[in-house]
């Protein structure tokens, strides 16, 4: 049997995320995605509309997923040992570096893992951005509706 493991922070779901999915799946029998947990958002991206748990629960009900954890705060690689993958799919837009990667697993004894990235889709991930900006514009607009 053949694990997956896929991450990201799907923050509002959308099609880019169910490509990513699909993508990672295909690779084996079993998907594991972690989720990033709230304080890794807020440090790497953004302030996170959804929490965590919600988060998780959401991408773990999706057909393609096995299981869905929320990541830690501490070294990667200690969520890498727990899950045990056989591969690791990164998102195309993930700001992981392969190479880098595939070094900090073999220094890890995990050597083994085969490390590899999605292709971009038509729904690229960088999605949650627009949405959130489409909702800003749209509550913007309301305001100025009721103003007049």
């Amino acid at each position: 049997m053949t694990r997956v493991m896929a991450s990201g922070v799907f923050d509002l779901l959308h099609t880019g995320h169910l490509s990513y999915l699909d993508q990672a799946r295909a690779l084996g029998d079993e998907l594991v995605v972690v989720v990033a947990c709230d304080s890794t958002v807020r440090r790497k991206k953004h302030e996170p509309i959804t929490p965590q748990e919600m988060r998780a629960r959401l991408v773990g009900s999706l057909k393609q997923v096995d299981r869905a954890i929320v990541g830690g705060e501490g070294d990667i690689y200690d969520t890498v040992r727990e899950i045990k993958p056989d591969v690791i799919v990164l998102g195309f837009d993930q700001s992981f570096d392969e190479d880098a990667l595939r070094e900090g697993l073999k220094a890890h004894g995990m050597g083994d893992i085969k490390v590899c990235r999605a292709t971009e889709c038509a729904d690229d991930l960088n999605a949650t951005r627009r949405i959130v900006a489409k909702i800003r514009r749209m509550g913007e607009q309301d305001e100025d509706h009721r103003d007049s």
